[in-house]
């Protein structure tokens, strides 16, 4: 098979970086895509790559050169210029990004959030949690998930959200709600069992809530726990109109999470506040789950939530900011 010839580019300087985000389109693989680019604020374009068959149903080893066996969501190939780099998560973008790092001459690096299953050498950095167990020379090890959480964000959406919250009481807590995966329940009986905690927290301490679910939550398991709070303080945002998420994690006092999903428990423990881990029923495999569970417990970013609003030495994450400044020093070098 012919490769076409390989473009270089201009020497490039970190602040006028051009950058492609390129994921399959998941919501936490784009969120922790985007949010590293947002964090080293430089331009970028979202890039969603669609493999075609068979390149679909193999791993990331067996895509082609070429990039044959990719395009872009809209039907459209990928093309030159080739970007300064890119922010790849979920396997469907290695191939691909790996392939336009061979046809810039290595002018564009390539950095991997999770594991990619590879030799990590083939990257010039990977961000993986600790609970992944993967080591090498290019390999950054984070306790949770990369995002894009910082405090200028946070303080922006506060400041959207004060007035519109201003009715609850404090201390506020923002209850984040996920859902059902392979290795954990989140059912409807599940939901009154969140919601009756909850419920007696805040009667206990005259709490103020803000509670959201996710794309992945039952709706009989959200119902349950609105059904609960009825008689308590609290916000619940349904998913009619602006979406409070991030305003919730700037003005709470507390946060308190489901503990399905990394990236919610990580997004949370970068606010700088106690978080507290709603630990779910197991009905699968577990191992990566608590293995990660217990690294944040480690680290003092985060606690399993017992019904009370105990305090400890919580400590913030800084996963991103370190991954995002060894990404500074690949694009300096």
């Amino acid at each position: 098979m012919h490769n076409p010839p390989m473009q270089r580019s201009a020497p490039r300087h970190e602040e006028s970086a051009t950058c492609w985000v390129m994921t399959d389109g998941r919501a936490g693989n784009l969120s922790s895509a985007r949010g590293l680019a947002e964090v080293l604020g430089l331009p970028f374009s979202i890039k969603t790559i669609r493999l075609r068959r068979p390149w679909i149903w193999l791993p990331p080893s067996l895509s082609p050169p070429g990039i044959l066996g990719a395009e872009l969501e809209d039907g459209s190939p990928l093309a030159p210029p080739w970007p300064d780099l890119i922010i790849t998560c979920g396997r469907r973008a290695i191939g691909p990004a790996l392939e336009i790092k061979r046809r810039s001459g290595g002018h564009t690096k390539c950095v991997h959030i999770q594991h990619p299953r590879l030799d990590p050498a083939r990257f010039d950095l990977v961000a993986v949690p600790a609970h992944d167990r993967l080591t090498g020379a290019t390999v950054e090890v984070t306790t949770g998930s990369v995002h894009g959480i910082t405090r200028a964000r946070l303080n922006r959406e506060a400041d959207l959200w004060r007035d519109r919250l201003s009715h609850l009481p404090t201390p506020r807590v923002a209850v984040l709600i996920g859902g059902s995966n392979s290795a954990y329940r989140l059912d409807a009986e599940t939901g009154r069992n969140i919601g009756a905690m909850l419920r007696d927290m805040a009667k206990a301490t005259g709490t103020g809530l803000m509670v959201t679910g996710s794309r992945r939550t039952d709706p009989d398991a959200f119902k349950a726990v609105r059904n609960a709070l009825a008689d308590v303080p609290a916000e619940i945002w349904s998913g009619d109109g602006d979406n409070p998420y991030f305003g919730y994690l700037g003005l709470a006092d507390r946060v308190i999470v489901t503990g399905d999903s990394v990236n919610m428990v990580s997004e949370a423990a970068a606010t700088e506040k106690p978080v507290s881990v709603i630990r779910l029923p197991v009905v699968g495999r577990a191992d990566k789950f608590e293995r990660f569970h217990r690294a944040m417990e480690d680290a003092g970013a985060a606690r399993s939530f017992d019904g009370t609003l105990a305090d400890w030495d919580h400590r913030p994450l800084t996963d991103t900011a370190r991954v995002a400044e060894r990404v500074k020093a690949l694009l300096s070098d």
